[in-house]
């Protein structure tokens, strides 16, 4: 593989898609305005919808910042990015389509060796077409010396293990192992991405990190709304698919895995493998599931699921789920690890949320103000933060305890602006680091956990229990609190 080369085609396939144009586009603009990018780089749009470059560039314009360049000077680097985007319009499973979009990239790239980003921004049907479309027009390259081809393919990466190991086995006949960017965009949110400094770098946190110290792990994932026109790919899938099986168990892995050896992909991926193997494969006892119902508050009516018309009036696909998941090894032995994630509840947020044991004996018991046992809360969304809970005494005479929060805001704690999780993926995937991507292995040990439970849900066909728009969820969550 050439590393070095100026020259980079970047193929957007489902261009004109909301991922696309609200996600990687406006990414890679921002990588552009950084001067992240090489200096001959082009973007190549490729979709069914049809456009001409006029068109797609304006698509392209309406989601695109100035974060990085304010100004007058926003408006020329704007200029000088879509000059560089070229649309071409085929079928998905089509080789004379990625014929004529190779004609294209050819000719802007005046003849010259260039590596190739192919960035899968398609439903997951059709991840196997497009890849074997892109092979059979010969556009992948992986020999010594030649340009490098890489793709990035969006979860889910199939609906259990089987369905999983054969989308693995199908791509694995166009794009090797080593060649393939599973990405999480979760895992390049910033506080995501400093969850191994924050455990490994800081020799207050690692001693205390195992079931002696830690009574338990909350990990929440809410959102507020509800399905927003994905109602189609929604119901298909469901809540444990969507969210739990990938960003809550990924979060899961980067809190609990053993330290690895050296910070490369395959070290990482392994300990996180290897964790997730410890955790026994769920059944119905350990779940708790929900389906969102109309709901009216301050005079405001919100629909409920069924009531979208994308959806099966008698669905049965559950918009919230919760489970309690133990670790079979030593230093989480006895610690619960509840996992949780809903739509259409009371608040937009993701949190981790460690609680340290009390302390036994304590003395301050013996004046009548038990310390309230310290907890460490790592805010993903909104606004990223980490919080540590500590029992203070309150200024004045006596003695009166009280938990206050220790914080680090990241908008405030650091001038720089935060990258979006998009920018720094795209910009690993350039540079060939695949430390933030889902491996081979750690997808496996992942659908292991969830796959008994899914099926069995759907044999019995497990009817959700109903909850209220902008509630907490279903009641029924209790039973799982440690």
């Amino acid at each position: 593989m050439n590393e070095q080369l100026d020259n980079l085609g970047i193929v957007v396939v489902g261009a004109s898609g909301d991922l696309a144009t609200k996600k990687i586009f406006p990414a890679l603009f921002a990588l552009y305005c950084q001067g992240w990018l090489p200096e001959k780089f082009r973007v190549f749009g490729f979709a069914r919808s049809e456009l001409n470059d006029a068109e797609f560039r304006r698509r392209i314009t309406e989601h695109l910042t100035c974060r990085y360049v304010p100004g007058e000077s926003c408006e020329q680097r704007m200029g000088e990015f879509l000059a560089k985007c070229r649309y071409v319009q085929g079928a998905y499973d089509s080789r004379d389509s990625f014929l004529d979009l190779y004609q294209v990239m050819r000719e802007t790239e005046d003849g010259e060796s260039a590596n190739r980003l192919y960035y899968l921004a398609i439903p997951p049907s059709v991840f196997v077409d497009v890849a074997r479309a892109i092979g059979d027009a010969g556009l992948v390259s992986c020999g010594p010396g030649e340009p490098w081809s890489r793709v990035v393919i969006e979860k889910p990466f199939g609906r259990d293990r089987e369905s999983s190991d054969e989308l693995t086995q199908a791509l694995s006949q166009v794009f090797s192992e080593s060649q393939t960017y599973r990405i999480d965009h979760y895992l390049g949110k910033e506080v995501i991405q400093n969850l191994l400094v924050l455990r490994f770098a800081n020799i207050v946190f690692e001693p205390l990190w195992n079931n002696k110290f830690i009574e338990s792990v909350h990990i929440v994932w809410k959102e507020n709304i509800g399905l927003e026109g994905r109602g189609g790919y929604f119901d298909q899938y469901g809540i444990i698919r969507d969210v739990m099986q990938n960003h809550l168990l990924q979060i899961l892995a980067l809190v609990a895995m053993e330290p690895p050896a050296r910070l490369d992909p395959v070290n990482i991926a392994t300990e996180k493998a290897k964790v997730l193997r410890c955790v026994p494969p769920l059944s119905l006892d350990d779940v708790v599931l929900g389906q969102y119902g109309e709901s009216e508050r301050s005079g405001r009516r919100s629909p409920g699921y069924l009531d979208d018309s994308s959806v099966p009036s008698d669905s049965i696909t559950p918009t919230y789920a919760a489970t309690r998941l133990r670790i079979g090894c030593p230093r989480w032995e006895g610690v619960p690890f509840l996992i949780s994630a809903g739509k259409g509840l009371d608040a937009r947020m993701t949190k981790i949320i460690i609680r340290f044991r009390s302390v036994s004996g304590n003395m301050f018991c013996e004046l009548g103000g038990c310390p309230t046992p310290n907890e460490l809360s790592i805010r993903v969304q909104p606004d990223e933060a980490i919080y540590l809970s500590l029992t203070n005494k309150v200024p004045g005479m006596g003695m009166t305890l009280q938990p206050r929060d220790l914080d680090l805001q990241y908008k405030e704690a650091f001038a720089e602006v935060i990258p979006d999780a998009y920018e720094s993926l795209l910009l690993d995937v350039i540079e060939g680091d695949r430390s933030l991507f889902i491996q081979k292995n750690e997808l496996e040990a992942a659908w292991d956990v969830f796959t008994p439970v899914l099926h069995e849900i759907e044999r019995r066909r497990v009817k959700p229990e109903p909850y209220e728009f902008g509630s907490e969820g279903p009641a029924a969550v209790g039973k799982l609190t440690p």
